[in-house]
């Protein structure tokens, strides 16, 4: 794990319980999660890379009657989520070293695809194309611009 990566991965880890206490609920992704969620089959399976605590992505796919694995990179984000819906299907994982070994209907990374370099963006990419069914929907967000390196707070610590 690079340097970055793993001081991304120490910080989520330390402030789970105030990134999510701290963590807009208000769905200002509404339009864009809808668009998503339309394009996916009824019960449809999603994969949600950097989940966090599951909230509000995950739990917006949820109510629209979608199946969610969720992935992070954090075991304290992790079991926040667990603790919210244990019956959710909640992964430890890098999205760099994607291998499910499964197929969904709908792959989104919401803030946490552009935690990555754009060389581990090019790399990431056709692992989750590899983890989408024929047809399947991604959604992910990117960043601010190619080969900008901004830094952002979490919890009041740079990321």
């Amino acid at each position: 794990m690079s340097a970055d990566a793993q001081s991304t991965h120490d910080l989520y880890d330390s402030v789970a319980a105030q990134y999510d206490a701290n963590r807009s609920k208000a769905l200002f992704e509404a339009r864009w999660l809808a668009r998503f969620t339309a394009a996916l089959p009824t019960g449809g399976h999603v994969l949600d890379l950097g989940c966090g605590t599951g909230d509000p992505i995950a739990r917006w796919c949820m109510a629209e009657g979608l199946y969610v694995t969720g992935v992070d990179i954090s075991g304290s984000m992790l079991d926040i989520a667990r603790g919210r819906w244990p019956k959710g299907d909640w992964r430890q994982g890098d999205m760099r070293d994607l291998d499910l070994r499964e197929r969904f209907d709908g792959l989104i990374a919401w803030n946490s695809f552009f935690h990555l370099s754009m060389e581990e963006q090019r790399n990431v990419l056709p692992k989750m194309a590899a983890h989408l069914k024929e047809g399947g929907a991604l959604m992910v967000t990117v960043g601010w611009g190619e080969g900008d390196r901004v830094t952002g707070t979490v919890a009041g610590k740079t990321v």
